[in-house]
C-alpha cells in the first residue's frame, strides 16, 4: 500500500473534505453523496476514490462505504480545520457570507502551514481586542489610530 507523501491536490483535499463531512453527518459516505455534493457524475467520483485507495488515504469497496484510513483522516481534518479557520477569520473581519465562500474555497488549498499559524494568532487577537477589530473592519490603519489615542491621552493630561 502506497502512501501519500507529496501535498495532496486541491481535488484530493476537497474529496477527502466531502467524505469526512459525510461520515460526520450521516455515519458513512458513499460515492453517490459525494458526487452529488461536489455536482460531479458518479463516474468521476468512482476513478477519485480508487486513486485514493490505492494511495492509502481511504479504502473503497465497490457497492459499499467509504472508510478513511489514518492519513486520510489526518488530510481530512487539516483542511477542514484551515476551512473553518479562514471561514472564521473571514467572518470575523465582516465580509459577505458569498464573498467569503468564493475566497475560503479559492484559498484553503494554498495556505501554507506558518500562514494559517499566523491567522490563528491574528484571529485570537481580533477576538480579545474587540476596539483593534472596529479599527481593522472600518479600514483605520492601526498606528495611525495608535498615535491619535497617544495625543488624545497627552492633551488631556495637560
Amino acid at each position: 500500500m502506497k502512501t501519500n507523501v507529496r501535498p495532496a491536490s486541491s481535488a484530493v483535499e476537497d474529496y477527502l473534505e466531502q467524505i469526512l463531512e459525510l461520515i460526520n453527518t450521516k455515519g458513512y459516505a458513499r460515492v453517490v453523496d459525494i458526487a452529488q455534493r461536489l455536482s460531479i457524475s458518479q463516474a468521476s467520483v468512482t476513478n477519485m476514490v480508487q486513486k485514493l485507495d490505492a494511495e492509502g488515504l481511504l479504502k473503497y469497496e465497490k457497492y459499499r462505504g467509504l472508510v478513511l484510513t489514518t492519513a486520510g483522516e489526518a488530510l481530512a481534518l487539516n483542511i477542514t480545520h484551515r476551512h473553518k479557520l479562514l471561514t472564521d477569520f473571514l467572518q470575523l473581519l465582516g465580509l459577505d457570507e458569498r464573498t467569503i465562500y468564493h475566497d475560503v474555497e479559492g484559498m484553503e488549498h494554498h495556505v501554507s502551514p506558518a500562514t494559517v499559524h499566523a491567522i490563528e494568532s491574528l484571529t485570537r487577537q481580533l477576538k480579545r481586542q474587540p476596539a483593534l477589530l472596529q479599527r481593522v473592519r472600518e479600514g483605520a490603519p492601526v498606528a495611525e489610530t495608535k498615535a491619535k489615542q497617544s495625543k488624545s491621552t497627552h492633551s488631556k493630561a495637560q
